[in-house]
């Protein structure tokens, strides 16, 4: 299991390298570590909701949890607990956080504008906060 204090960690690091990335001109990479940012802030939610001592890890701990072994930021939040209190208080930066998905790894570089990567890094930073 890793921890929810590594995982908190590790979502701070994510959002610091997104803003390197972002300063490099790097928007691609900005947009996707932002929204992997976020997927780790709700998984460490997860931990604090449920009273876990960490998030499962390996195919043997997620057994009978699959439904946690998810990429999806909106089933996350769901799962999460912080769904209701996320949506009334970042309703706009949800929204856009929300639009993220792990495959954009593969789209073509380029494919993030400036303005695409300053307003979703806004965004996770702000549901981050939150969660």
């Amino acid at each position: 299991m890793i921890t929810a204090r590594d995982l908190r960690k590790i979502g701070q690091g994510r959002l610091k390298d997104a803003e390197a990335l972002f300063r490099a001109r790097r928007y691609d990479g900005a947009v996707y570590l932002a929204g992997y940012a976020v997927e780790v802030a709700l998984k460490a939610r997860f931990c604090r909701t449920l009273k876990w001592p960490g998030f499962p890890q390996t195919n043997r701990e997620f057994e009978g949890l699959l439904s946690f072994k998810t990429h999806n930021l909106d089933i996350l939040l769901r799962l999460s607990g912080a769904e209701t209190g996320v949506k009334a208080s970042h309703f706009a930066d949800w929204s856009i956080v929300a639009t993220w998905d792990p495959e954009v790894r593969y789209k073509p570089v380029g494919s993030a504008m400036r303005t695409d990567a300053r307003e979703m890094l806004n965004a996770a930073k702000a549901v981050v906060r939150a969660l």
